[in-house]
């Protein structure tokens, strides 16, 4: 079989209940659904961290965050961190390490277009895609969101301040144009289109005919009546408690709605392009986000719900993400699969499904679940999936590291030491800790928590002597 064409679309923000096949009722996403329908649907797809930057590094090396260093967002203004509360958030690199050989090095190493598009978040000069592996880089720069100026051109993202464009072009129609010029342009070897969207994250702004459409929506299905959020939206990073919040109960936002909606549009034209040129049926495309949807803080736009809390935190909110993918001839059409998967495994996944070597020493954290996608139903080779996220998020969250072993997750809070333990299967929510109950098992995935951290020398954030609770 010829090795396909992959267009990997990464959405930052977007939560697992945000397009329609994942359950949201106030959304609409009929071109990301067809790919469920066309493809396979994942319900226990992971990202390795809950916010962007750590995310987007697993997925280009096969490492966890803990791995390679790079365990929070990147900060360019360097004035956020380090958070302090009770701990004190641990150093980090700001930079994705020039060290790695990543999944555009090993592609473009065996013929392929390397290409990225959109934002990048991975470091600034030196160590921007150029550096890793792609031969083009459209729009990728150490910017990590849309900025002050938002999503209507003239935009304030350094490598896009020479784009020629009319004023008011929406940020991701422009990179969509830009996408659709690469397929369309592009004759002989495969393709890796590395297409990472600014949707959804905020500000939050869309098109005012569109958030007209959801606030008329709203009114219709009586949501403009309820109002989502409690007193005070923002988290300051000294935190003083523990927070489990949930300041969205509903998706009703028509702001965020016409965001999705846009996406959604942006997605069906890089479909209508793939088959207008004759690629459709050779080209892998995988649809996902890099961490939880935004439902405590900075407005609370969306509601993860039934998932505890979202952004920021260790909860299935924060972590759980949508992943669809879509493959003619290999992927069945209309398939779920319910087997755990996480962001480091796209490496050795993708190396699989071109026919090309693993690179094992490179991918050291990564599953191939290749399997999976043929439809060999068989569990994965490993002990356990892993998160380690030793910071304060400014979303609410508290230091911590977890690990889901089976239908089991344990998460260790690093502030009081405080172990929750959760079954999935009966308990999506995490409402019912059952750490008490059964001690042994606590006990012993804690004892394989602590051996995962020492493994990869991982950093554990230290007391704050300065704190006064």
């Amino acid at each position: 079989m010829e090795r396909p064409n992959i267009l990997f679309i990464l959405v930052d923000d977007l939560g697992w209940r945000d397009i329609g096949c994942y359950g949201t009722a106030f959304y609409e996403t009929p071109h990301i659904d067809r790919l469920a329908v066309e493809g396979i649907r994942f319900t226990d797809a992971y990202a390795a961290c809950p916010v962007c930057s750590p995310t987007r590094a697993s997925l280009l090396t096969g490492k966890y965050p803990a791995t390679v260093g790079v365990t929070d967002w990147i900060d360019w203004a360097g004035a956020i961190h380090p958070a302090r509360g009770r701990l004190v958030d641990v150093p980090y690199l700001k930079h994705l390490p020039r060290s790695e050989f990543t999944l555009a090095h090993a592609l473009a190493e065996a013929g392929y277009a390397t290409w990225h598009v959109g934002k990048w978040h991975l470091g600034g000069e030196g160590s921007l895609p150029t550096d890793h592996g792609f031969q083009v880089n459209i729009g990728g720069c150490h910017w990590g969101s849309p900025g002050n100026e938002g999503y209507f051109s003239p935009w304030g993202i350094p490598a896009l301040k020479d784009a020629d464009v009319p004023p008011g072009t929406y940020l991701d129609d422009y990179l969509t144009d830009q996408a659709i010029a690469l397929i369309e342009n592009h004759r002989g070897r495969p393709f890796f289109l590395n297409l990472w969207y600014y949707l959804v994250h905020i500000p939050c702004q869309a098109k005012k005919e569109t958030i007209r459409k959801y606030r008329a929506k709203a009114r219709r299905l009586g949501l403009d009546r309820i109002n989502p959020f409690e007193e005070g939206e923002f988290f300051p990073c000294e935190h003083k408690r523990h927070l489990r919040i949930q300041r969205r109960r509903f998706q009703s936002d028509p702001v965020y709605a016409a965001m999705v909606e846009h996406l959604d549009e942006n997605v069906g034209r890089l479909l209508a392009a793939l088959e207008r040129t004759g690629q459709a049926e050779d080209t892998l495309v995988i649809f996902t986000s890099d961490n939880g949807g935004l439902a405590t803080a900075e407005g609370s736009p969306t509601c993860n719900a039934p998932l505890a809390e979202g952004k920021g935190w260790m909860y299935e909110g924060g972590t759980r993400e949508p992943l669809l993918i879509r493959w003619p001839g290999v992927v069945r059409p209309g398939a779920v699969c319910e087997v755990p998967v996480t962001s480091p495994d796209f490496y050795p996944t993708l190396l699989d499904l071109a026919g090309l070597p693993l690179r094992p020493e490179q991918h050291t954290d990564g599953v191939s679940f290749a399997p999976l996608l043929r439809g060999e139903a068989q569990p994965l080779e490993r002990e356990a999936i892993f998160w380690h996220y030793p910071h304060y998020g400014n979303q609410g969250g508290t230091p911590g590291c977890s690990l889901r072993a089976g239908d089991y997750k344990l998460i260790e809070f690093f502030e009081d030491g405080r172990l929750e333990l959760y079954n999935l299967r009966e308990d999506i929510s995490e409402a019912h800790n059952l750490a008490e109950e059964m001690p042994a098992l606590a006990r012993s995935l804690h004892e394989r928590l602590i051996a995962w951290r020492e493994r990869v020398e991982a950093k554990i954030p230290q007391r704050n002597e300065a704190w006064k609770d």
